[in-house]
């Protein structure tokens, strides 16, 4: 009984994997190996497992399983073949060819064999030609580097260019780093000068980085990298890190040349992410390892970096660039994974410099440098290391650890000790604003803060009143400062002598003024106040004679005041704003991001907002409930009025040059705002060319693949309505059509909406309709499954979009094979779908059947089986009025006459040799000449006589 399971859950797993279910193949395999199987049956499900991860992409696996098939027969052919598939994928050839070699000397006929042995060979002989080539090129390019005599000559620049670029492919890299390039880079580092330093850190970014082959080094190399390094991390890695020394790269990030520092900063990326990998693959090294364990060696690194932030002399884009490493290394990257171990450790260790950070003051410099948004980048850490926390336990160790912090500065150390304390309450609000409020509430705070928003010196009252700002959107505060904050707030902005205080005191109340949203019947200021406030903000924002910093919180007041239906339609008919605005996004003062992307949501009503049900607005009024209204000036003939103003004053490419950001501020919540407009942009068809011909498309792709899952749903539907109506080559040129890709199947998901399903399979449909290696991607994210589940869809239009989709992908094997799989009923539904009512249905279906029977002979003989009106239907679709149903029917009907004789007696005998002669007969036309060609093969086969006349 055991062997008759074995084999039963073999030839289940042999039917998965013909349909494609490679995962379901996989499972079957497993769970037959977990039954008493004997040796030979167990190196079959081996190298079984390994065509499953094969086709998966999962070549380390793949390698294992042949591996395990092999020890279990050796002369399993087989499992070598795929053995070696894998370890070309791995880019180990030196080992692919002594697996090729020997299936050779196994079966010397095997043109298979040969054909791949010929193609390694050809690599290996490719790979050696480039690298003697190099040799030469790398000792040069040092030799003219490290030339004292050769300082700042242009020899010298181009050589530190090829550098760069040779490090960035997999043959230059692995020869930079053979030739002993990192000692040698070290040695570039430490000259110190700015274009050596660039160099030197480009190129070991290029080394460290996992290139997908490592094709020069051999087995008896590799043994010994991994006795020294601990491979599966990347030895180019671990030879940097233990050469250059951990602190001496962090270091580098601290200088005061910003291209030096970002360059480290990229640097130290590639390094945590190694060093990440290793963690997740549980990994620990061999004794007397440079590295024993990746987990001690990232948090050494963390540590260092935490040390950065407070060190006296580090540069403000330094310690701005350590918090954008410490934002992307430490918290998890899913909630899913259980493990929050490095958070935790890093609030024990560093919640305090963080803090020391967030309650730095730029103006006047303090001990420590920082930026303009250097505070910004620390609140969005500290918000990230809360939200990684599970339980209460440990969101009240983060609030004591805060508290405590804070009262060491508040209690003790005179004004600037409350200075200080107020500015990292500040950071908190910004932050995490559980632990900001928590703050607030601290004993004197808050009335500190009233206190000094009197003060006679500026910094003082700056410190105070945006402090007061950040307090004023938060629930607990937001009535306190209502009642005892507007008179103050008022008496600044109509008082004060400083702008900069001025607009502070604006921004809050405007905020306080905006607390109504979009409610048009909630109004906290008197009618014409809220204009006049946003008139000032504009007034303020286009002021070039003003800093950016100060510029920053006109955009924050005019965030809030476009809540109001009347700004909007100010603000966008106001060029000059518009123009300051986008101008204010590019510069380098990148906090201002997501008060930009606030006000565009707001002009463009992208935000979510559903029609309220009458009855219940009844119901509501009866009881003398609020019902919210709508502002006038809110229906869709308004906002899409504002939307063009938007895009003739150049909205797309100033959210182009924002995506593009890399900075922390850029967050998923910023991310989902640029999305939100973005999809307004695109709604009228019209527009569409306009985002692309800006770069919108492009922009798209990274909105669509990272941030929110409302933020990417939004992203995706908006790269569906410009693949839709615009050609995805030109919009999406070179490889980045390829990414557009998975977007578009995450909205075929059962959570998104009706009409999201119905645009991504009409985009999809495009991209399968460009060439096969798209319709191998749409394959290899898992749609098909889901295309054919709305091919069921009640909805007539999805039904109809993923039957064309269906139809153009049925030109890939792999989606043949589906249909060619016995017990399946994909090529009944077809052939039902070609006689509905729906005529757009049935052009989509009887093209799928016309491209299917061309394809595969096989399936005509089986068109008869599947039900027994397919002649009915296939003379419908001659008969049709509509000349394109004809020809893909005429089409269906000579491949069907082609394929077998049977069946095509079966036709002759029917009424459809009487609609052949006619339609043979017709002008000279596709479906003429079809129909001509199956009364041709059936005179041949002797079915028919023709006429006298030759007809």
């Amino acid at each position: 009984m055991t062997a008759s399971s074995v084999e039963q859950l073999r030839k289940e797993g042999n039917e998965l994997f013909k349909c494609g279910d490679y995962g379901g193949a996989l499972a079957a395999y497993t769970q037959a190996l977990g039954l008493d199987a004997t040796p030979q049956d167990q190196a079959v499900l081996h190298r079984n497992r390994a065509a499953c991860h094969l086709k998966l992409e999962d070549y380390d696996k793949a390698e294992t399983e042949a591996s395990k098939a092999i020890e279990k027969d050796g002369g399993d052919v087989k499992a070598l073949y795929r053995r070696s598939q894998a370890l070309e994928k791995l880019g180990r050839l030196d080992q692919a060819v002594l697996d090729l070699q020997r299936c050779v000397s196994l079966e010397p006929k095997n043109k298979v064999f040969q054909e791949a042995l010929r193609n390694i060979g050809g690599q290996i002989q490719e790979k050696v030609r480039y690298m003697s080539s190099t040799d030469a090129k790398v000792e040069q390019m040092f030799q003219i580097l490290l030339d004292p005599e050769e300082k700042g000559t242009e020899k010298k620049q181009k050589a530190s260019q090829n550098l760069v670029v040779l490090a960035r492919e997999d043959a230059g890299a692995e020869k930079i780093f053979r030739s002993n390039g990192v000692q040698l880079l070290q040695r570039l580092l430490d000259m110190g000068e700015t274009d050596l330093m660039l160099a030197a850190l480009r190129t070991l970014v290029g080394i460290c980085s996992e290139h997908q082959s490592r094709l020069g080094i051999s087995v008896a190399a590799l043994q010994q990298l991994e006795a020294s390094f601990c491979l599966p991390l990347p030895p180019q890695t671990v030879a940097t890190l233990s050469i250059l020394g951990t602190r001496r790269v962090v270091s580098i990030l601290g200088v005061e040349s910003q291209a030096v520092s970002l360059a480290a900063c990229h640097l130290l990326q590639v390094m945590f992410d190694a060093l990440k990998e290793g963690v997740k693959k549980g990994f620990r090294g061999k004794e007397g390892a440079i590295i024993v364990d990746p987990a001690r060696e990232l948090k050494v690194l963390i540590s260092n970096l935490l040390d950065l932030l407070t060190e006296v002399g580090v540069s403000g884009q330094g310690r701005d660039n350590a918090l954008t490493l410490l934002i992307k290394a430490v918290p998890r990257k899913s909630l899913k994974d259980p493990n929050n171990s490095l958070t935790l450790w890093v609030i024990d260790q560093g919640l305090k410099k963080i803090l020391e950070v967030g309650g730095s003051l730029q103006d006047p410099p303090g001990e420590l440098a920082v930026t303009a948004n250097s505070r910004m980048s620390a609140s969005i850490l500290l918000s990230k290391l809360f939200d990684d926390l599970k339980c209460d336990a440990e969101r009240e160790n983060f609030h004591r650890l805060c508290e405590n912090y804070i009262k060491s500065w508040f209690e003790g150390q005179g004004l600037a000790g409350k200075l200080r304390a107020i500015q990292t309450v500040s950071c908190l609000l910004q932050g995490p604003c559980d632990a900001g409020n928590r703050a607030l509430e601290l004993s004197g705070v808050m009335e500190s803060v009233i206190a000094l928003c009197a003060s006679e010196q500026e910094e003082e009252q700056l410190v105070a009143v945006e402090a007061l700002i950040h307090a004023a959107g938060k629930a607990k505060r937001a009535s306190f400062i209502t009642a005892n904050g507007v008179s103050l707030l008022k008496d600044l902005y109509k008082c004060s002598e400083k702008d900069s205080i001025r607009i502070r005191a604006l921004v809050g109340l405007c905020k306080l003024g905006s607390a109504g949203g979009t409610d048009f019947s909630m109004k906290q200021f008197a009618e014409g106040s809220t204009l006049k406030l946003a008139k000032q903000c504009r007034k303020w924002l286009c002021n070039d004679q003003i800093d950016a910093g100060t510029r920053r919180w006109a955009v924050e007041g005019l965030a809030y005041l476009t809540f109001d239906a009347d700004v909007k339609e100010e603000f966008v008919e106001d060029a000059a704003a518009l123009k300051a605005l986008f101008q204010l996004s590019r510069l380098e003062e990148r906090s201002v991001l997501f008060a930009v992307a606030s006000a565009l949501v707001n002009c463009t009503n992208s935000y979510d907002y559903e029609e309220p049900d009458p009855k219940m607005v009844e119901l509501a009024k009866y009881a003398k409930q609020h019902v919210p209204e709508q502002h006038p000036k809110d229906k869709p003939s308004f906002v899409r009025a504002r939307v063009k103003k938007l895009l003739a004053a150049g909205v797309v490419s100033a959210m182009v040059c924002m995506v593009k950001t890399e900075s922390p501020v850029l967050t998923s919540s910023c991310r989902e705002l640029l999305s939100r407009v973005f999809l307004a942009l695109v709604e009228e068809v019209e527009d569409r060319g306009t985002v692309v011909a800006q770069g919108g498309g492009r922009a798209l792709i990274p909105l669509a693949l990272e941030g929110t899952d409302v933020g990417q749903t939004k992203a995706a539907q908006a790269l569906a309505k410009l693949t839709i109506t615009s050609n995805p080559e030109m919009t999406f040129p070179g490889e980045r059509i390829y990414e557009v890709v998975r977007p578009l199947v995450s909205l075929l998901h059962l959570n998104c909406s009706g009409l999201q399903n119905f645009e991504a399979l009409m985009a999809l449909t495009n991209l399968a309709g460009i060439s096969e290696r798209l319709r191998q991607k749409i394959l290899k994210e898992k749609a098909v499954p889901m295309i054919e589940g709305y091919m069921f869809e009640e909805h007539e239009m999805i039904r109809r979009a993923a039957t064309e989709c269906m139809c153009n992908l049925a030109m890939s094997k792999e989606v043949q094979d589906l249909f060619e799989a016995q017990g399946n009923d994909r090529l009944k539904l077809l052939v039902l779908y070609s006689g509905e009512d729906d005529e757009l249905l049935q052009r989509a279906a009887a093209g799928g059947l016309a491209m299917l029977t061309s394809m595969r002979p096989t399936l005509c003989s089986r068109i008869p089986q599947v039900t027994t009106h397919w002649l009915e239907i296939l003379q419908a679709l001659l008969l049709s009025s509509n000349q394109e149903l004809q020809h893909r029917g005429a089409v269906v009907v000579l491949n069907m006459v082609e394929a077998s004789r049977e069946i095509a007696s079966t036709l002759m005998e029917s009424e459809m040799m009487e609609i052949l002669s006619v339609l043979a007969k017709g002008d000279h036309s596709p479906v003429t000449r079809a129909a001509a060609a199956c009364l041709d093969k059936a005179v041949e086969y002797g079915l028919i006589q023709p006429n006298q006349d030759g007809e």
